[in-house]
C-alpha cells in the first residue's frame, strides 16, 4: 500500500477528504522523523515502536574487485511490532 492508497482508506474510514488524510499522514511521518533526529523512540501502543539503532564500523568487501573497504559506523531506524500488530498478522 502506497501513500495515496493509505490516504484514501483513511479518508473513507474517518470521513476526511483524501487531501486532508494525506496531510495527516505527512504530519505523522514528519513527527516520527523529528523524534528520530532528536534520538527519541516513538511508541504507538499496540502498533509498535520506532527506535534508533547504531551500527558499528566494520570491514566489508567490494563485490566487484574483492578489495577490502572500511564501512563507517552509522545510525538507522528500527521498528519493533507491538503485540496487537503481531496478533493481527497471525490471524490473517
Amino acid at each position: 500500500m502506497r501513500k495515496p492508497e493509505l490516504a484514501a482508506a483513511i479518508a473513507e474510514r474517518t470521513g476526511l477528504t483524501r487531501e486532508k488524510a494525506a496531510e495527516v499522514i505527512t504530519a505523522f511521518a514528519d513527527q516520527i522523523s523529528a523524534a528520530a533526529s532528536r534520538g527519541e523512540d516513538t511508541t504507538l501502543i499496540g502498533f509498535g515502536t520506532f527506535n534508533i539503532r547504531t551500527r558499528e564500523a566494520r570491514e566489508g568487501r567490494n563485490p566487484q574487485t574483492g578489495a577490502s573497504i572500511h564501512i563507517p559506523a552509522s545510525k538507522t531506524v528500527g521498528f519493533k511490532a507491538g503485540k496487537a500488530f503481531k496478533d493481527a498478522l497471525r490471524s490473517a
